[in-house]
Formats: structure tokens, C-alpha cells, sequence
């Protein structure tokens, strides 16, 4: 042991090697799949837990599934931003602090992710609350549908602040290297949810029947449960990083935010594509509505496989930059865009060649079925574009350098979303048009985002660390 400190940190003993030795030199391919598979095998298993809940929501009717669709969009945002997003920039922070060693700033990041994070949180509850009801209208919303659009968020939101402290506080342990404990911590949630979410949907036992708000309370149990797991944990002997109480300093919230803001505009356009298309889809019809809602949370079973290795990723680049060993990060990087591409692509053709297994699952409804599947033969194709430009997004929250992805998925929302809705509300097109839209834009995100690797876009800068 050896003590550290730095201007206005609390001195703290701190180990003499707290980077792992496997990411500054070890075979990349092992040492990546070890940080990324308990982060990528527990989001499966939640991903599955939030499709089980879309399974139960669905026998409450047509207009509760389609009210859920359109707050999903919406619930994504604020998880993708606060994990990947905000969360992104702690884990960055962490991670570069200590691949250059300075330990005590990164306990001390811990304490202002938190405060960032309740910030943000009543910042989400607030605008759901007061602006819930002209979104989901916006978006297509009407009748028992929009009311149980406005039930649902109504619960789900009330619980923002414990979702965002759980997503910054197992950045934190991310950056770090220690993905075991936030992965044991979303595994314990399933045994949780998985009977709590149908038993106050339902009123099964000594449960009141919530209905649709049910679902989003059973959310909103977990998190504020797992909030407080992160807590005590950072709090114990067990954790390398420790949670204290420390003078707020300015640098220390720049090195959150620098990379933190560009990468929540990120995850906002990526939500706002889906949210502006939902409304487009919202044009048509409700069946159109729910066949689009089920299709396309099968986007999102990419999300646990491409965020957990995207958290390897942030880990291993950050502390390599940290250290100075650039060419061994970019190294890092296109390794784990060739395997999400890989993982994803796989995915997506498989839902092209069946997609009624998919959407089978959920509705046996003619319309439901004939939209869902018109959407996966179009767009899943092309899901291993999205995951190859995931994959390098997430490398470049690692190394500090996140301006020119986020620039790729304003392109990307440029296409899918302002495109695709002047092309049905303007020129008369139909949700066939749409989708293939939404097919282009994705083929161009991953594009561009390989381009601003090839580019040069990583060079170290003189005040980079």
C-alpha cells in the first residue's frame, strides 16, 4: 500500500497497482471478454425480464401495449443516458485517473457522479411530470392508450433518481475494472422482478392489481434497492474505489462532463430517432404502433451484449490512454468493433429469416403481425452496422475523443427521423418507405463512425493526460 493524494482530495492508502497488469499488456481478446461477459450475460437476462414484462402488459389489451411503446423510447433515453451517456463519462474518468495513477481522484469521482446524478434524475422526473402528456400525444397517443401511456410513466419516472444513481455508481466500479459486483447486482434484481412485476400488474397474492403501473413499479422497487447495494458496497473494505464525502471541485466534474455531455447528446439522438419514428409509425394506426413497439425492442436486445463489451472497451482504452499506450488502444478499439459487429449482424439476420418467431411472441393480431414483421426484414439486416459504430463510441468515451460519433449519430438522426418524416407526412410515402429509411441511416452511422477512427481523429492532444 501507498498513500496519494492530490489538491483538495482527501489523502487515501490506495494499492501500488490498482490497473489491472491484463489491460496495459495482456492478450486483448481475454482480458475483454472477461470485463465485458458478467456485464453482457446479466443485461441479457434484464433485457429478457423487460420482454417478459411487455408479455404480461400484453394480455391488458392493444391500448396498454401500444401506451408502454410509446414511453419506452422515453425510459430508454434516460437509462441509455444515464449509463451510457453520463455513466460513460464517470467510467471514462475513473478509468484514465487510474491508468495515470492518480488514485485519489478516482474515489473522489465517485462522490460527484452521485452528485451529477441526482441532478439529472429530478431533472427527468420534472419534465415527465410536466410534459409527459403533450410527448406521448405528440407521438401518436390518444384515448385509453395515451392514458395508459401517462400511467405508466407517471410510476416508472418517479423512481429517476435511484436509476441514476445505480447507473453512475456501476460506471464507476466499470472504469475500475470491477464488473463483478454491478452484474451480481442486476442479477439478484431478476429474481425480483420477474415475480414482482406480474404479481402488481395482475394482484396476484396479497398484491393490489396495479395494471400497467404495476410493471413500472416493480422498475422502480429494483432500483432504488439496487442504489442502495452500490452504496453500502462503496462503502465497505471489499471496494478498490471508496465513497466519500469530498470537497466538490470544478476539474473533477469537467473530467465527468467533458466526455459525459457529448455522449448523453449521443444517447439523446439515438432516442429521439426512435421517439420521432414512433411518432411517424403513430400516423398510421395502433396496430401499426404495437407491431413497430415489438418488433423494435429487438434493437434493443443489442444494447446488454453491445454495452457490456462496450464497458470492457471504456476500461481498457481509458487506462491505456491514461498510461500513454495509444496505439495499443486503437488496437483495443477495432477489436471490439469487429466483434460487435459480429455478435449484432448475427443477430439481425436471424430476425430477418424469422421474424414471425419474434413477433409471435407478443401478438397474434393479423395487423400487429404483418407490420412487426415487415420492420425486422427491413431494418434488422443492418443491425451490425449500429454495433460496429456502438462498439467505437464507446472506445472513444475511453480515450476522450467521443465529438465524432456523436457528430455520426446526428447524421444517423438526420435520416431516420427528420427524413423518414418528411418523406410519409410531405411526399405520401408508406411505412415500407419508412422503414427502409430507418435501414439507410443505420448503414450510415456505422460508416461514419469507422471513418473518424480511420481518419486520425485519435491523436494525443498536449493536454490530453
Amino acid at each position: 500500500m501507498r498513500e496519494v493524494s492530490h489538491t483538495n482530495t482527501s489523502t487515501v492508502q490506495v494499492p501500488a497497482h490498482k490497473a489491472p497488469p491484463s489491460v496495459l499488456e495482456g492478450a486483448i481478446v481475454p482480458t475483454m471478454l472477461r470485463l465485458a461477459l458478467p456485464t453482457i450475460l446479466v443485461l441479457v437476462v434484464q433485457t429478457l425480464v423487460g420482454v417478459a414484462e411487455t408479455y404480461f402488459i400484453s394480455f391488458l389489451g392493444t391500448d396498454a401495449l401500444a401506451g408502454v411503446t410509446l414511453v419506452f423510447p422515453v425510459l430508454m433515453l434516460m437509462q441509455m443516458m444515464s449509463n451510457g451517456g453520463i455513466g460513460g463519462g464517470v467510467a471514462s474518468a475513473v478509468a484514465r485517473s487510474l491508468g495515470s495513477e492518480r488514485y485519489a481522484d478516482a474515489s473522489a469521482l465517485v462522490w460527484h457522479s452521485i452528485i451529477v446524478a441526482c441532478a439529472f434524475g429530478v431533472a427527468f422526473s420534472a419534465a415527465a411530470f410536466f410534459c409527459g402528456q403533450m410527448l406521448y400525444r405528440s407521438m401518436g397517443g390518444t384515448g385509453a392508450t395515451l392514458e395508459a401511456a401517462l400511467t405508466y410513466s407517471g410510476v416508472v419516472f418517479a423512481g429517476s433518481v435511484p436509476i441514476w444513481i445505480t447507473a453512475v455508481l456501476s460506471s464507476a466500479l466499470r472504469g475500475a475494472g470491477n464488473v463483478k459486483f454491478p452484474a451480481l447486482v442486476i442479477f439478484l434484481g431478476v429474481f425480483l422482478l420477474v415475480p414482482l412485476s406480474p404479481a402488481l400488474i395482475f394482484g396476484w397474492g396479497p398484491f393490489p392489481r396495479l395494471g400497467v403501473a404495476g410493471g413500472g413499479a416493480a422498475v422502480v422497487i429494483y432500483y432504488i434497492l439496487a442504489a442502495v447495494m452500490l452504496l453500502l458496497y462503496l462503502r465497505s473494505p471489499r471496494s478498490l474505489l471508496k465513497l466519500r464525502i469530498v470537497p466538490l471541485e470544478g476539474r473533477l466534474f469537467r473530467d465527468i462532463m467533458g466526455v459525459g455531455i457529448l455522449s448523453a447528446i449521443g444517447t439523446v439522438q439515438v432516442n429521439l430517432t426512435v421517439t420521432i419514428v414512433t411518432a411517424t409509425v403513430g400516423g398510421f394506426d395502433a396496430s401499426a404502433i404495437a407491431g413497430y413497439g415489438i418488433a423494435s425492442r429487438l434493437d434493443y436486445i443489442q444494447i446488454p451484449v453491445i454495452f457490456g463489451l462496450g464497458t470492457a472497451l471504456v476500461t481498457m482504452v481509458g487506462i491505456n490512454i491514461g498510461a500513454g499506450q495509444w496505439e495499443r488502444a486503437r488496437h483495443i478499439a477495432w477489436t471490439g468493433a469487429a466483434i460487435a459487429f459480429g455478435l449484432t449482424e448475427l443477430v439481425g439476420l436471424s430476425a430477418a429469416i424469422f421474424p414471425q418467431t419474434w413477433v409471435g411472441l407478443f401478438s397474434d393480431d393479423a395487423d400487429v403481425m404483418a407490420m412487426g414483421v415487415l420492420y425486422l426484414r427491413t431494418v434488422a439486416p443492418v443491425y451490425g452496422a449500429v454495433g460496429l459504430g456502438l462498439a467505437l463510441y464507446f472506445a472513444s468515451q475511453g480515450a476522450n475523443r467521443a465529438l465524432f460519433p456523436v457528430l455520426a449519430g446526428t447524421i444517423r438522426m438526420i435520416i431516420a427521423a427528420a427524413i423518414g418524416w418528411l418523406a410519409v407526412y410531405f411526399l405520401g410515402a408508406g411505412i415500407s418507405a419508412l422503414f427502409q429509411i430507418v435501414a439507410l441511416a443505420s448503414v450510415a452511422y456505422g460508416v461514419l463512425t469507422a471513418a473518424a477512427m480511420i481518419s486520425g481523429t485519435w491523436k494525443k492532444r498536449p493536454f490530453d493526460q
